[in-house]
């Protein structure tokens, strides 16, 4: 429940900050916008911008907007508008009413997954709150996909850790086209004489005795004498071991609890 309600106040957080950033981000093919000139209600307009990064204005034609702010395309408007002599001094405004252009991905386990506008200057945080946040079966680490200048990088970010050590350096700034991915939390097994044997989320650090608590406990046959781990090497084989109580479980353990013969 905790978690929910901080994914909710960081998602309030970002959409009261989107309007002064909003007017940052560039224009681009496929969006729409809404323009309108004080004083010349003929001259409001609602278009896409074309393919090619061009829009066609009354009076003036095709005007080009892809890669403005929507400072910059007001001013590009206001001053074609005054140079052909149809306006004088005009004060040009201009909305984004879809962003098509500039999204970002949020996949895997997340409350909301799915492609979301880049309406501001928006980091991995701000599109994780939009995607209401990681689900309770979603890992601690989140991966990144972002290509720049041709080339494709992959960044793992530790959403935990950086927030208990408050370093936020990792929390990346986005641009569109990128994409977050969180992947499905680690797991281990227990089986045998335990109180509910299955599969569980691997917390970090858990320890053998923390996952049999885990598994409810050891059922009135159990006994961790005995008790082995199955794991899987870096070469694929199984390996079998016997733990202490304080050995750190690892991703895909496998515990068997043995019944006690005495």
């Amino acid at each position: 429940m905790k978690r929910q309600v901080f994914w909710l106040l960081a998602a309030l957080m970002m959409w009261l900050s989107a309007g002064a950033q909003a007017a940052e981000i560039p224009l681009g093919s496929g969006d729409v916008v809404k323009i309108s000139v004080f004083g010349n209600p003929d001259l409001a307009v609602e278009t896409r911008v074309s393919e090619s990064g061009f829009i066609t204005f009354p009076l003036i034609g095709q005007v080009q907007v892809a890669g403005q702010s929507v400072a910059s395309a007001e001013k590009n408007i206001a001053s074609s508008l005054e140079k052909g002599g149809f306006v004088k001094s005009p004060q040009v405004n201009l909305i984004v009413t879809v962003l098509s252009s500039q999204q970002v991905s949020v996949l895997g386990q997340v409350n909301r997954p799915g492609r979301f506008p880049l309406d501001a200057t928006r980091t991995v945080l701000d599109f994780l709150a939009l995607a209401g946040g990681v689900t309770v079966d979603g890992s601690d680490e989140v991966i990144l996909i972002r290509k720049r200048d041709g080339q494709t990088t992959k960044e793992v970010i530790d959403v935990p850790g950086m927030m208990r050590n408050g370093d936020m350096n990792r929390d990346f700034s986005l641009i569109g086209g990128d994409v977050i991915f969180v992947e499905r939390a680690p797991k281990f097994y227990i089986y045998g004489e335990v109180q509910r044997p299955g599969a569980f989320r691997l917390e970090r650090g858990m320890t053998v005795q923390q996952a049999l608590s885990a598994g409810g406990g050891l059922s009135l046959r159990g006994t961790e004498r005995g008790l082995t781990i199955k794991r899987r090497a870096a070469d694929g084989t199984t390996q079998t071991l016997k733990p202490k109580s304080d050995d750190v479980v690892q991703a895909d353990d496998v515990i068997n609890v043995k019944e006690s013969l005495f």
